[in-house]
């Protein structure tokens, strides 16, 4: 295997290039559809170039010529050739699938889907994005596979880029794409995209590194090999294929300095790959390497009996010879390196076309769904983000249970996540744990080679909340927040409701009855919730969080403000008058009274400067109020208020009012006076012909000027057809 230096980027390839390279493989491709598909590219993109000066149509021939290195199907090259089209031509994928089939347009559509989408923010958008490949690979993994291809190819000519882009593009790849190439178990690809990325992040390090290596040349690892060669077959095995390769530039990078370790310090820099034809033979081979040079102590690790995640299977030591030199040995079969090599990509580089429902393939993408089931029951991105990550991090962890099962766990993960790794009855009712027959804290970090047992209390137990802090893995958050979701789900609604309207109150956001059901229904459409109660629930189950919440729940209050009739000028001297209250420094300005404290003349009173709405007037005391005068952004919205003494009696006015009849008109119109503080001595309502309603109503008002105002507001009720004065 050749050195991982980041390989020099060839020039640009030809689709003779391309069919030469599928002749070559020797795999029966369908040359009629690649070539129908490079025929549709070509004139798609026409004369469109690349941001280096190049013709566009180089980089789907690259993106296919790596899909060929790594023995995928014809679908698979035909959507690379294509998958710029749908984007940046008017070719679309009606047409694709129309020329096609459905296969191929099902694996541009992917491709295209994952870049296509902008969302308001870097995060959010890097989540949704995330989901959407998350999705597209639950539905065919070859749109992943043709996605990591693109970029691969996007980092190999990525000089062209401005610098910032180069490196949030490198940030990107780092982040989200090798270790998706990791769990795939593409660990080529992987690589190179690591050391590329690196490249553009910390280019002194990275050549630092290489300089390192290139001092160390291959002269001693040939050496090795050709030693290695003889002794075993000496021994009997005659057919061991012997290669060795150097450990990429990031993997010495990630030990240099985020283990602080010295160049000398590294076990693994250099490498001898010995494939054979059975597993007898790799144990064989490990013995006769053990008796040629000394083994290093805790440094063999056998992923044959134990594979990791992804599929890899090797049995790995680090020895040390007479040059003392430590490199590692791996040794395998010849299934177990193409799964190394091309990992998912394997099911199809040995099989002549592709084959339904393949229960290992499943198997191995069992975390895609895991993650998918774990976004249905959070709404949140930002919670898919940070579960993404810790799910995709290389760093594992073994630990056994006491009967000898080995339980796999994402580095950091702690006790709870192992008590749920063996079943969510374990978790739900685990009370405590111990590690090799010591009691420790139920967040202890779980370690490789530890022996765990579990100790569960009642049946009837739960989970606590508090775990959802503490859990690392989105398998345990999920099974947690599942409990809940079943087990409690009156309690979530209380809790949540509660919650909810304990921040609204912190925010002096303030509704009406008939106001409160259309706002919740709508946020809760905003939060992806089917209804308010499963919206509630969200919150109390922690499915929701409600700071994450708190942007939308603005928004939504200030558009439902916006549509609430907002009293025209010539009213404004009128409601200040009728309302008895004067705000000093504002004049002529709307007044509404506070419904959280419900002020009356003699109380001591406040006003709050709204956005957009007049002044909102509270009582001094009110809890509201002087938790917003704490905060400093607050303190000058608040103005001082006094009731106008010169406030006359109320005198009483009848009203007719005829409107069309429906549900809660009357309690609408009652609502309305009530919101303008004006007192209902008598109300009467009765049917009348043609589906209309007649009601008669006394009020009390202080002048001429004061009832224009309550007539004018009656007015502007739904259905209300005229109010006259009786």
């Amino acid at each position: 295997m050749e050195n991982t230096n980041v390989p020099e980027v060839k020039m640009p390839i030809t689709y003779d290039d391309l069919k030469q390279s599928l002749i070559d493989s020797g795999r029966p491709y369908d040359f009629t559809m690649i070539d129908r598909a490079y025929a549709l590219a070509e004139k798609a993109h026409g004369e469109q170039r690349r941001r280096s000066g190049e013709p566009y149509i180089c980089h789907p021939l690259s993106v296919a010529q790596i899909l060929v290195e790594l023995g995928m199907d014809s679908e698979s090259i035909a959507a690379a050739l294509m998958h710029d089209v749908a984007e940046d031509t008017p070719v679309t994928v009606a047409e694709i699938k129309q020329k096609f089939g459905p296969e191929v347009a099902l694996l541009v559509d992917g491709v295209t889907k994952l870049t296509q989408i902008k969302f308001s923010n870097v995060e959010d958008r890097q989540a949704e994005n995330l989901r959407k490949m998350l999705l597209a690979m639950s539905q065919d993994v070859r749109v992943m596979i043709i996605k990591l291809c693109d970029r691969l190819h996007n980092m190999r000519t990525g000089d062209a880029w401005p610098e910032q882009k180069r490196r949030d593009k490198a940030l990107e790849t780092m982040e989200v794409y090798a270790p998706i190439a990791h769990r795939l178990g593409i660990s080529n690809i992987k690589e190179e995209l690591e050391d590329r990325s690196l490249h553009y992040l910390d280019p002194v390090g990275y050549e630092t590194i290489r300089d390192l290596l290139n001092k160390h040349g291959d002269e001693f690892l040939h050496q090795v090999c050709h030693t290695i060669a003889k002794h075993l077959a000496e021994n009997g095995i005659q057919k061991a294929t012997i290669r060795h390769r150097v450990k990429s530039i990031y993997g010495i990078y990630r030990k240099m300095y985020m283990q602080n370790k010295d160049f000398e310090e590294i076990y693994d820099i250099y490498a001898v790959r010995i494939i054979l034809d059975n597993v007898p033979e790799c144990y064989t081979a490990l013995g006769l390497i053990h008796d040629m040079y000394h083994p290093l102590p805790n440094r063999f690790k056998d992923y044959i009996s134990t594979p990791k995640p992804n599929g890899y299977q090797s049995l790995h030591t680090t020895v040390i010879g007479r040059e003392a030199i430590p490199f590692e040995v791996q040794i395998r079969t010849w299934d177990m390196d193409r799964m190394a090599e091309y990992g998912i990509a394997a099911h199809w580089k040995y099989k002549a076309g592709i084959t339904g429902g393949n229960d290992k393939l499943d198997e191995r993408l069992a975390w895609v769904r895991q993650l998918l089931e774990s976004q249905r029951s959070s709404a949140d991105a930002a919670d898919l983000l940070s579960d993404i990550k810790s799910d995709l991090l290389p760093e594992e962890v073994f630990a056994f249970t006491p009967r000898g099962d080995v339980i796999n766990l994402p580095a950091g993960a702690t006790a709870i996540d192992f008590a749920y790794a063996i079943h969510s009855a374990v978790g739900n009712r685990m009370i405590g744990a111990k590690v090799n027959n010591r009691i420790v804290p139920i967040d202890h970090k779980v370690q490789t080679g530890e022996i765990i047992e579990i100790i569960t209390g009642p049946e009837n137990r739960g989970p606590s909340r508090d775990w959802l802090n503490i859990v690392k893995t989105s398998e345990a958050k999920n099974k947690i927040r599942n409990w809940f979701k079943k087990e409690r789900r009156e309690e979530n609604i209380q809790e949540g409701r509660d919650a909810l309207e304990r921040e609204m109150r912190r925010n002096l956001m303030t509704l009406t009855d008939e106001q409160h059901d259309v706002f919740m229904e709508a946020l809760a459409r905003r939060n992806r919730c089917n209804s308010v109660e499963e919206m509630y629930a969200a919150i109390g189950y922690g499915g929701l969080q409600i700071s994450r919440m708190l942007p939308k729940l603005k928004e939504e209050y200030t558009k439902l403000q916006a549509t609430e009739p907002k009293p025209v000028a010539v009213e404004l001297k009128r409601m200040h008058s009728s309302d008895g209250v004067i705000v000093e420094g504002i004049d002529n300005c709307p007044i509404k009274f506070a419904k959280c404290c419900s002020p009356l003349p003699g109380d001591e009173i406040i006003g709050f400067v709204t956005r957009g709405f007049g002044v909102s007037i509270h009582k001094k005391d009110c809890a509201n109020a002087r938790e917003s005068m704490r905060h400093p952004e607050n303190a000058d919205r608040w103005v001082r208020a006094y009731w106008d003494e010169a406030e006359k009696e109320n005198y009483k006015a009848m009203l007719d009012i005829i409107c069309m009849d429906r549900p809660n008109l009357v309690s609408d119109v009652a609502l309305a006076l009530g919101d303008m503080r004006v007192p209902i001595y008598s109300l009467m309502a009765r049917a009348a012909e043609q589906g209309r309603a007649r009601m008669s109503v006394t009020v009390g008002i202080t002048n001429t000027e004061h009832l224009n105002s309550v007539v004018a507001r009656l007015k502007k009720i739904k259905d209300v057809v005229s109010v006259t004065r009786n």
